[in-house]
């Protein structure tokens, strides 16, 4: 007996096979999404470690920020006090800088030099006399600026010709001059004596205190 299959085999199978295909493509859509959200929590989760990092790294600089400052405060004050030490120590050791002052003058003045008038500001020292000669003056400028640590930078701010009565028929020409000079520190001028040049210096000066015997008019 022959069997004949009227059904629409064809339509049956092509239905079939778009079933198949939807189930495939709903599997796969799935697992995509599956896949997706996976990654997806696994960058937030990255995200969210790395941000922790940040604020930990945030927190921190803050603290060192405090510290630098405090570091900083502590500088300064350290600062101020060494300056306040210094200044004091400074003040303690320039108690004797007018009797070096007036010391190394009566040493340093050329015959036929005299000093009429002295004034201090500060270091600054300004001193107006007399001179029998432009020459004497040159000589006390060298005197100042090579034969002293306690006096340094001497500067001739003026010199004027003048004449001075000695007696009732006797009149002389002379150099009125203003000079300003640098009195050191004392602990400037400790320098100055433990440098080589300053150790020769002071034996030229050494030597030449006998025959020092300019007179000195304040």
């Amino acid at each position: 007996m022959i069997l004949i299959n009227l059904l629409p085999h064809r339509e049956a199978a092509r239905h079939r096979r778009r079933e198949a295909f939807n189930l495939l493509m709903g599997v796969a859509a799935l697992l995509g999404g599956l896949l997706a959200g996976t990654i997806f929590l696994w960058y937030q989760a990255k995200l969210s470690d790395e941000q922790d990092k940040i604020t930990i790294l945030e927190t921190e600089n803050k603290k060192l920020d405090v510290q630098i400052k405090d570091i900083a405060g502590l500088r300064a004050e350290i600062t101020a006090l060494r300056a306040r030490q210094q200044a004091v120590e400074d003040l303690q050791s320039d108690r004797n800088l007018p009797v070096h002052m007036l010391n190394e003058l009566v040493k340093q003045l050329p015959d036929g030099v005299y000093i009429k008038s002295m004034k201090q500001e500060n270091q600054s020292v300004t001193l107006q006399g007399i001179a029998q000669s432009n020459e004497r003056i040159s000589e006390l400028l060298r005197n100042l600026a090579n034969n002293t640590p306690w006096l340094s930078r001497p500067d001739l701010v003026e010199i004027v010709a003048d004449n001075v009565t000695i007696g009732p028929r006797d009149q002389r020409r002379v150099a009125k001059f203003n000079i300003r000079v640098r009195l050191m520190r004392t602990s400037e001028a400790e320098k100055a004596l433990l440098s080589p040049a300053g150790a020769s210096a002071a034996k030229g000066v050494a030597s030449s205190a006998v025959a020092a015997s300019a007179p000195v008019k304040l």
